[in-house]
């Protein structure tokens, strides 16, 4: 009947435990606890003593000492600090740039983390590019990245079984940090772009000077723009001049046409006096004649008769001087004095002189065209170089901007370069790491830890031992198996 009952499962009890059954499982369980706490507490205290932990520190403090010039084609304008504050998420940034793969890979790299294979490592026979990327999943597992609440500083902890290695570990953390950091925040090779671009401009605006010097040379100018403006308000003179040439050839053309009708119309010459007079002379010897005839009728009439021949004859001649006496009385002598009319005389004169004006208006009107020509000409060939010597300007002009546009921003990234060898970053080694003297924990500590363990531990193995055990021990398990009554029980013997 008792090997029958030491096959029978243990039942699940459904009532809750008391102290008492709690303390039966201990004293059933002595010897198991016993066994195991004192081979935990072994086990605990052995591996504090014998491989100790060791923790560095090491404090970044996060700060807004300057910003870096953004990379624009124009000249950078000095930074403006909206706010000193740096918060939360620049803070959990710097963080992850900590925990930053390439970052550990470096100090893994530097460090001989992965030279130090474990067994397990060694035993799957992994090649060094695995070992190199189990050291950094181990070197990001043992490191401690915690933002300090309420401030700006970053708290980094390390632990090794080697003072040594964990101070090491942690240099090296920061100097491959601050290095990656600088690489994030600033482009990598900008100065050495700049320079590269300061080269190239300085070898166009070479160039582009070459050729304005030599356009200038071959054209004989010196500002096209300048002579064209000259040579353009000449041309306006001349235009203006021409246009009063020829206002005053058609006006001296009209006025010869004038003086030649004015000259037909007018006489030759003109009757400046007129006198009428007496001609004494004839008069006298007209009645000088008259007298003698007298004289010589009155002769003969004393010797003829009337009728005599000669008598009538003396007397006709007296008649015709008579007449002529008396002619000469009605008839008075005319004197007129003529002289060359002056309006013609003044009209010939001024036709001549428009005549002489008109031919040298001609003259000069075909001087003054064949000068606009020559100024049209040369307005145009100045146009022409004006807009070829103003495109060389233009390049010219910019491949200045352009270098020392190159030339402030190499500037502008050799004085960051500088800045960044210097340290003079937004981050900043506040504490570095130093080799700790004590380890992370004492011998008393690992006692008591070993303690806990080893009490925790043993504990769980008596009940587990208890639990997993098919055997009935106290009478209330088998009533309440069988749900019958008990009748007897009988201790077990002690051995």
């Amino acid at each position: 009947m008792a090997e029958e009952l030491t096959l029978i499962s243990r039942p699940v009890y459904a009532s809750t435990p008391t102290a008492r059954d709690v303390a039966a499982v201990f004293f059933r369980q002595r010897r198991l606890f016993a066994l195991s706490f004192l081979s935990i507490f072994l086990v605990a205290l052995a591996y504090g003593m014998l491989t100790p932990s060791y923790v560095a520190e090491m404090k970044v403090l996060v700060r807004r000492g300057r910003q870096d010039p953004l990379i624009t084609p124009v000249p950078t304008s000095p930074p403006e600090f909206a706010r000193d504050q740096v918060s939360e998420e620049e803070l959990n940034s710097e963080a992850e740039l900590l925990r930053d793969q390439d970052t550990l890979r470096d100090v893994v790299e530097k460090a001989s983390l992965a030279s130090r294979g474990n067994w397990l490592s060694a035993w799957m026979n992994k090649n060094s590019a695995a070992r190199v990327e189990h050291a950094v999943r181990h070197l990001d597992q043992h490191l401690q990245i915690d933002p300090l609440k309420k401030s700006t500083i970053i708290l980094v902890r390390y632990r090794s079984s080697s003072p040594q290695k964990a101070a090491q570990v942690l240099e090296l953390l920061g100097a491959a940090y601050l290095k990656r950091h600088e690489e994030v925040r600033r482009p990598i090779g900008e100065f050495e772009f700049f320079d590269q671009q300061v080269h190239v401009a300085q070898r166009e605006l070479a160039e582009s000077e070459s050729r304005l010097l030599d356009f200038d040379r071959e054209q004989g100018i010196v500002s096209a723009s300048v002579e064209r403006d000259q040579v353009l308000q000449q041309l306006s003179e001349a235009q203006a001049v021409e246009l009063q040439t020829r206002v005053k050839l058609s006006e001296t053309a009209r006025r010869i046409s004038t003086l030649e009708q004015k000259i037909h119309s007018l006489p030759e010459r003109t009757t400046t006096a007129i006198r009428n007079s007496d001609n004494p002379e004839l008069l006298q010897k007209l009645k000088s004649t008259l007298l003698d005839l007298q004289l010589k009728r009155t002769a003969l009439l004393t010797k003829f008769e009337p009728s005599y021949r000669l008598v009538q004859e003396v007397d006709k001649q007296i008649a015709e001087a008579k007449q002529a006496i008396a002619a000469q009385d009605q008839l008075p002598l005319r004197d007129e004095t003529t002289q060359p009319e002056p309006n013609r005389e003044w009209a010939k004169a001024e036709l001549i002189k428009a005549q002489v004006d008109f031919a040298s208006l001609a003259e000069r009107a075909k001087a003054t065209a064949t000068m606009l020509t020559s100024y049209q000409q040369s307005a145009q060939r100045l146009e022409q170089q004006s807009v070829q010597q103003e495109q060389l300007l233009k390049d010219f002009e910019a491949s200045e901007s352009k270098y020392l546009l190159y030339v402030n921003k190499r500037e502008e990234a050799r004085i960051a370069d500088a800045l960044d060898k210097r340290a003079i970053l937004n981050v900043a080694i506040a504490e570095p790491p130093a080799v700790p003297a004590l380890p992370a924990r004492s011998e008393l500590s690992f006692a008591l830890l070993g303690i806990a363990a080893a009490a925790v531990g043993s504990t769980g193995l008596s009940f587990a031992a208890d639990y997993l055990s098919p055997a009935f021990r106290t009478p209330d398990e088998v009533k309440a198996y069988l749900n019958m009554p008990v009748l007897a029980s009988l201790p077990q013997p002690r051995t």
